[in-house]
C-alpha cells in the first residue's frame, strides 16, 4: 500500500477531527452559513458543471445536468434551510408512569467526520446531496468522487476549496487505489453510492473500524404494468425514465413486466414514445452519450449476448451512430440465462418480460434481489395495493418513473442488495446524527425504593410494576 497516500489521507482526516473536537455542536447560524455557501457555490458554477460533465461523458445535455445535478442540490439545500431549526431541537419523549416525575429527551448530535464516496453517473448531485445532509447535521465532510469523471471531479475540488475551509469540507482526487485507502479510514460515518459488488467491498473495509455505513446501491428495478394502465401514458413515462441520461441512472427502470397480450402494443408504444422524445440520436443535443468506452462496450456485449441466446432486438432508431452514443433497444423473448437479465443494465436497453397473472409477475420480482425502485402502472387501486403489499423495493413511483427520488419529505434508500440506510430531508439529517437518549431524574425519585436491602417492599413494588406496565 502507498504509505504516503495513506499518511496524506489520515492527515486530512485528523485535521477535520481536530476542528470538530473544537466545535462539537455547531450552532444553527454556523450550519445555515455552510448550507448557504453550498447553495451559492452550486448556483455560481452551474454552467461550468454542465460543461465539465458533458466533457466527461463526451456529450450530455446541459438541461439534464441543470435538472438532475444542480437543481436537486439547490432544492435539498433550500429544504434543509427551511427545516433545520426544528430538526436540531431536542425532542421531548414520553416517560413511563413509574419513572415520573423524571423526564426523557432525545438529542440529535453530529457524528464527527463523514466520508462520502460518489459515482460518475450524476457526479455532482450524488456527492453534494449527502454532503449537504452531513453539513446540516453539523459534521465535517471528506468526498472521494469518481475517477471516471475527471474534469467534474477537479472542478468540484476547486469549487469546494473556494467556498469551504479544508477542515469543513474537502474533495479528495484520485484513482481506484485512492478510493480503496479512503474507504479504510476510520470515519465516523461512511456514505457510498455505487454498484452492489463494490458496495460489499466498501462495507468490508468500513467493518475494520466498525464505521457505520450507508450504502446506496442499485440493482434491477422493475416496471410492473397492470392491465388497467393507460398504455400511451405509460409508454411515454417509461420512455422518459429509461432514456434520461441514456439510462445511466440508479433508479432507471431496468426491465418491464407486462401482461402477455400487452407486450406487442406496449413495445410499439414505447418505440413511438422514444422517437417523439428523441427524433434523432447521433446529433441530438438532448440525448446523452455513454459515460466511458468501457461501459459502451459492456452494453454492446449485453446486446450481442441477448441476440445469440434468442432475444428479439428492437432498435428504436435506424440511423448510424458515432462516438459513445448508443441506440435504445427494446428486447423481447428474453430469459434469465441472458446477461441482460442478470446484470444491472445502466444503459438504454429495456427488456420486456411477459406474464399471465399479477401474482406470477410479483413472484418473478420476489425471486430476485430486492430492487432500489419499483414502478407500478395502472388505475386499479386494489391491484396497486396488492402489488405494493406483496413486493419489496427501496422506493416506489406509481404511474411514473424516478420522481420518488426527488421527494425531500420522504426517505430515499435501498433494501437488501440495493442498499442500507436512507437520506434526503430529515432522514439525511438523522443518518448523520447520533440520536442520543437522555433520562433526567427528579430530586423526588421513586426509583430509590428499589435500592437494597431488598425485602417485602421490593417484592410488592415489583409486582405492582408488572401490573401497570
Amino acid at each position: 500500500m502507498n504509505q504516503s497516500l495513506q499518511e496524506r489521507l489520515h492527515l486530512v482526516l485528523e485535521q477535520q477531527r481536530t476542528a470538530f473536537a473544537a466545535e462539537m455542536s455547531p450552532s444553527l447560524a454556523v450550519r445555515r452559513d455552510r448550507l448557504q455557501r453550498l447553495g451559492a457555490m452550486t448556483r455560481q458554477y452551474a454552467t461550468e458543471l454542465a460543461e465539465a460533465i458533458a466533457a466527461d461523458f463526451s456529450h450530455r445535455a446541459p438541461q439534464e445536468t441543470l435538472l438532475a445535478d444542480v437543481y436537486t442540490v439547490e432544492s435539498g439545500v433550500n429544504h434543509a434551510l427551511c427545516h433545520l431549526r426544528s430538526w436540531m431541537k431536542p425532542r421531548r419523549m414520553p416517560t413511563a408512569m413509574q419513572y415520573l416525575p423524571a423526564s426523557n429527551r432525545l438529542l440529535r448530535q453530529p457524528l464527527g467526520v463523514v466520508g462520502i464516496v460518489s459515482p460518475w453517473n450524476y457526479p455532482y448531485y450524488l456527492a453534494m446531496a449527502p454532503a449537504l445532509a452531513a453539513l446540516a447535521a453539523g459534521n465535517r465532510v471528506m468526498i472521494k468522487p469518481s475517477e471516471l469523471t475527471p474534469q467534474t471531479s477537479l472542478l468540484m475540488a476547486r469549487m469546494v476549496a473556494e467556498f469551504f475551509k479544508p477542515e469543513e469540507m474537502q474533495v479528495i482526487i484520485g484513482d481506484a487505489e485512492v478510493g480503496k485507502v479512503f474507504t479504510q479510514l476510520p470515519f465516523d460515518h461512511l456514505f457510498f453510492t455505487g454498484s452492489t459488488p463494490v458496495g460489499r467491498l466498501v462495507a468490508q473495509a468500513a467493518a475494520q473500524h466498525l464505521t457505520p455505513v450507508t450504502l446506496e446501491l442499485g440493482g434491477k428495478s422493475p416496471a410492473l404494468i397492470d392491465r388497467s394502465c393507460d398504455l400511451a401514458l405509460t409508454a411515454r413515462r417509461l420512455a422518459f425514465g429509461k432514456l434520461l441520461n441514456a439510462g445511466q441512472t440508479c433508479v432507471a427502470p431496468d426491465y418491464v413486466l407486462a401482461p402477455r397480450e400487452l407486450v406487442a402494443p406496449l413495445a410499439e408504444a414505447l418505440q413511438q414514445a422514444m422517437r417523439q422524445l428523441y427524433p434523432t440520436l447521433d446529433t441530438n443535443p438532448d440525448y446523452s452519450a455513454i459515460a466511458t468506452p468501457r461501459h459502451h462496450a459492456r452494453l454492446q456485449g449485453l446486446l450481442t449476448d441477448a441476440r445469440e441466446r434468442g432475444a428479439q432486438l428492437l432498435p428504436t432508431h435506424e440511423e448510424a451512430m458515432t462516438g459513445r452514443k448508443l441506440t435504445p433497444h427494446l428486447l423481447l423473448d428474453v430469459n434469465e440465462e441472458m446477461a441482460v437479465m442478470r446484470e444491472e443494465i445502466f444503459g438504454p436497453l429495456l427488456p420486456i418480460v411477459a406474464y399471465d397473472t399479477p401474482d406470477e409477475a410479483l413472484a418473478y420480482i420476489n425471486r430476485h434481489d430486492r430492487p432500489l425502485a419499483l414502478y407500478w402502472f395502472g388505475n386499479d387501486r386494489a391491484a396497486r395495493d396488492h402489488a405494493l403489499a406483496h413486493s419489496h423495493a427501496g422506493g416506489v413511483t406509481v404511474n411514473d418513473c424516478i420522481w420518488h427520488l426527488g421527494q425531500e419529505d420522504q426517505p430515499f434508500g435501498g433494501v437488501g442488495a440495493s442498499g442500507m440506510g436512507s437520506y434526503h430531508g430529515e432522514w439525511g439529517f438523522r443518518t448523520f446524527s447520533k440520536e442520543k437518549p437522555v433520562f433526567i431524574q427528579s430530586r423526588f425519585a421513586g426509583t430509590a425504593l428499589f435500592y437494597p436491602p431488598y425485602g417485602k417492599t421490593f417484592d410488592r413494588l415489583l409486582a405492582l410494576l408488572k401490573r401497570i406496565s
